[in-house]
């Protein structure tokens, strides 16, 4: 079924329900309940084995678990406590950072700065009504307001609108969304442990002094080639992409949007595999390599580790994501407007190397084969952002 102008149903539905969607305000269907302050007066412990949540904790968490603090851990007053049932209540920020949204799954106890929603049962599906977050916090958002900071009242809160089904399509949409939110989570949790093998694994084979390794400065095994200083007047919308430090993201990663020159400048060119540092910026020190086949032009303040040959140039990756490298580049990050670091100062940088580079190539092709799971990890939990998104824009209004 397609979405009509003239009907309140979604563009999607499942077979049987062809019933319209009813209009209905926040406070009809959930129980809106204020947080309470905390104490200043230490001595006045709430003594119950509760958990205390704040809205810097929630996020956009999907569920809030029972690891938080207690409260006699955070001296709430008993008075101001306010003590929630878990598992049919969801957590709302109401200041500073509103909207965002979790969903409690153990008796807990709110703080000032966000709203409790205890859902009425057989009315509303506390994961349906969690998933039109999106839509809800846009219209806060609107009704905010705040000198200091914004926030939103209860009673602001209880007209927030939105459109139910019955509450068996609720629950049957309910349950789509709280499995993708779980495959993702797991994903997500697969990604991290694989993470955390490379990191155990870098440390290992990486930074590990042995018979078969030595010290080495990275001038011994490379050097650093700095970039062309293009004038601003030369780049295009087309032509050959430029690799400025812009471009060299937070997670080591080269990204667009690029500038492009029609000068192909040989001494400055970039391939495939290539490893390149930013040499100043908000990304100072991030190693990067190229991924893709394109033929790109190296710009200054961005370093080029040149391939001599003298050691693995895929190890060399490695030893340059390292905590060898890291602790060395925090000792030398000139702190300021603008950090930057040197091309020099760099390459005194000393490593533990193998000595071998057949043991090289086979250690840095296991780290490849880590970083295909990474990189197919990460495109899955993409494509399950992607299919959560087009349900939460077609299955409801």
């Amino acid at each position: 079924m397609t979405k009509s102008d003239d009907k309140r149903v979604p563009a999607l539905r499942f077979k049987g329900f062809t019933d319209e969607w009813e209009q209905r305000k926040l406070g009809e269907v959930a129980e809106i309940v204020g947080g309470g302050t905390p104490s200043t007066n230490i001595s006045e412990y709430w003594n119950g084995n509760i958990n205390w949540y704040s809205p810097t904790e929630i996020g956009s968490q999907t569920f809030v678990n029972s690891s938080k603090k207690k409260i006699t851990e955070l001296g709430l007053k008993e008075s101001s406590a306010k003590l929630l049932p878990g598992k049919k209540t969801i957590l709302f920020t109401s200041r500073a950072g509103i909207g965002d949204m979790a969903i409690m799954n153990t008796d807990g106890s709110t703080n000032q700065g966000f709203q409790s929603w205890i859902v009425k049962p057989d009315i509303t599906d506390i994961y349906f009504l969690y998933s039109l977050g999106g839509n809800l916090k846009k219209q806060a958002l609107r009704k905010a307001s705040g000198s200091t900071f914004l926030e939103i009242s209860n009673s602001e809160v209880k007209k927030l609108s939105l459109y139910l089904p019955d509450f068996k399509e609720q629950t049957i949409i309910g349950k789509i969304i709280q499995l993708i939110d779980k495959i993702i989570t797991l994903q997500q949790r697969k990604v991290k442990l694989i993470n955390k093998l490379k990191n155990a694994l870098l440390t290992h084979f990486i930074s590990k002094t042995s018979s078969q390794s030595a010290s080495k400065t990275l001038k011994d095994i490379t050097n650093i080639r700095g970039g062309y200083a293009f004038k601003s007047s030369e780049f295009t919308k087309s032509g050959f992409p430029v690799i400025k430090i812009a471009n060299i993201s937070q997670n080591g990663e080269i990204e667009g949007p690029y500038s492009y020159v029609l000068s192909l400048k040989s001494d400055y060119q970039l391939a495939k595999n290539d490893i390149v540092l930013a040499m100043s910026g908000a990304t100072t020190g991030k190693i990067a390599r190229v991924n893709s086949n394109n033929i790109y032009l190296q710009n200054q303040r961005v370093g080029y580790f040149v391939n001599n040959h003298k050691i693995d140039y895929n190890y060399l990756y490695y030893l340059l994501i390292s905590d060898q490298f890291k602790r060395q580049l925090e000792r030398i990050l000139i702190s300021g407007a603008q950090p930057n670091v040197s091309a020099s100062d760099i390459e005194k940088f000393k490593f533990v190397i193998l000595k071998s580079k057949k043991q090289q190539s086979k250690i840095s092709t296991l780290f490849k084969h880590i970083d295909y799971e990474l990189k197919a990890g990460n495109n899955k939990i993409h494509t399950l952002i992607q299919i959560k998104q087009f349900l939460l824009q077609n299955m409801f209004i």
